[in-house]
């Protein structure tokens, strides 16, 4: 308790995702890395024997860390601080460790090794986050609600289409994850300055030996290829490439809660509340909507982290520097933490989304006579009316409606008023049945039947391998 610890892994990120970012999942790449460098070149032709890599796999799982932890207190250097415990431990290849590469063969393969295996699990939640809400858009897909724009009542849609809304941005994030997830490559051993030169020493001058070094690493490490040229590092702009999905994922998930907030508060949605949660210290009936306030949160964190790669990408300098290092440590890890804490919040809030159908349909009642004058016009045209005049008494009736709603309190009364005026040759009682919601939703629930099955249908059968998620949401 006298410590500061990251509310990142206290409170938001899954036990998945921090193993990830883990001191033992890095070290333990090391490891692996350090064997393929050793199997690749004994393979093309180096002395290195079946017995010193045998001694290296038989310790790859069991790091013995007091050993490089005390290392590093004598030589401050991590790597050769694990060069050295892993040659303890394997005294007939300690002589082989490491043979002819750079820090960076660890740190930067490592570094690309683990952002993979955190992109797989932020496309894991997000696809079902994509498959949660297309549960609830089919769900909803018929049921008008009132739409807005610039937060002011327009033309209703539907609940279902305005998830789809959501969901598009979302499907967009996974395109771009794809397709990053898709580039990924290894730097491979390419040595100081990435010229490879020690190898090309290693291998007497036999650069067709040199060449095949790093693709012979990249299938043992499960990658298709390495980065053709590099300085020391792969290039930062990789990283930026990352962080940026995970800010376009942020974005979209502030979208739908800030969304969600706003629907709350209208009483038409309510985000899941625990029979025992409490909503304020002073107020004993509030319900807030904490968890999409979180998602906003935690998502605004990621968009200002984006910023940090491009930054250290335009700022390398030469071959290498190291003012990338602590940077590195904090940023992309933290904004792969944050974004799968607000993944799994994103599938707890949809998967419990309370939806009030009569609050929707007063609301939307409340304001549908001024939606359905257009249609009244023609109505009144088809029967001999002049558009224009019908228009500006319209107009005017709409004015006196409004001003009653907003000035004395009172229910919306333009469909009387327009009753009463005999230029639109039509009674209450016809006016009345022109109030039926789905009248006026337009092509809402086709275009969420569409959308569903020809975009998102199969995208979720393309990745039904990845569904089951459920939300591990902390405090």
């Amino acid at each position: 308790m006298d410590r500061y610890v990251s509310p990142l892994s206290e409170r938001y990120a899954s036990r998945e995702m921090q193993y990830i970012f883990s001191p033992d999942m890095k070290f333990r790449t090391w490891r692996r890395l350090w064997i393929a460098l050793a199997e690749t070149e004994k393979e093309l032709g180096l002395p290195i024997t079946e017995e010193q890599i045998a001694e290296l796999k038989a310790h790859a799982e069991d790091i013995n860390y007091e050993v490089a932890q005390a290392r590093e207190k004598e030589v401050r250097h991590d790597v050769m601080s694990h060069v050295y415990a892993y040659g303890v431990q394997c005294p007939k290849a300690k002589g082989i460790i490491h043979l002819g590469a750079t820090s960076c063969y660890v740190g930067d393969n490592t570094d690309i090794i683990v952002m993979t295996e955190a992109l797989k699990l932020v496309k894991k939640k997000l696809v079902n986050v994509l498959a949660e809400l297309a549960s609830f858009a089919g769900k909803y897909k018929d049921l008008p609600t009132l739409a807005f724009t610039h937060f002011q009542p327009a033309q209703p849609t539907t609940v279902g289409k305005r998830a789809t809304l959501w969901m598009q941005e979302f499907y967009l994030d996974l395109e771009d994850l794809d397709y990053v997830l898709s580039t990924m490559k290894l730097l491979g051993s390419k040595g100081t300055t990435g010229t490879q030169a020690s190898f090309l020493e290693l291998f007497d001058g036999d650069m067709d030996k040199v060449n095949a070094l790093d693709p012979m690493i990249a299938e043992k490490m499960g990658f298709q290829a390495c980065y053709p040229v590099s300085g020391q590092t792969y290039s930062r702009k990789i990283d930026t490439r990352v962080l940026n999905v995970l800010a376009g994922i942020a974005a979209s998930a502030t979208k739908m809660s800030n969304d969600i907030r706003l629907l709350q508060h209208l009483k038409e949605v309510e985000e899941p509340f625990e029979k025992n949660q409490i909503g304020s210290s002073a107020m004993a009936y509030k319900r807030n909507p904490m968890r999409s306030e979180r998602i906003a949160s935690l998502s605004r964190y990621v968009i200002a982290d984006a910023l940090n790669p491009a930054i250290t990408s335009a700022t390398q300098w030469f071959e290498r520097t190291l003012d990338d290092s602590a940077n590195k440590r904090l940023s992309v890890p933290e904004g792969f933490l944050a974004v799968d804490g607000i993944l799994d919040l994103c599938l707890n809030v949809v998967d419990g989304l309370v939806v009030y159908p009569k609050v929707i349909e007063k609301r939307l009642m409340s304001e549908l006579p001024f939606m359905a004058t257009e249609n009244i016009m023609m109505d009144a045209v088809k029967k001999g009316g002049d558009r224009q005049e019908l228009h500006e008494k319209i107009r005017e009736l709409s004015m006196e409606a409004g001003r009653r709603v907003k000035a004395e309190g009172k229910d919306n009364n333009l469909l009387e008023l327009i009753a009463q005026e005999p230029m639109f040759m039509t009674t209450a009682e016809e006016l009345t049945e022109t109030m039926d919601p789905s009248k006026y939703i337009g092509c809402a629930p086709a275009q969420v039947e569409s959308f569903l099955k020809d975009v998102i249908g199969p995208v979720l059968e393309e990745n039904k391998e990845l569904l089951g998620v459920k939300a591990e949401i902390n405090v």
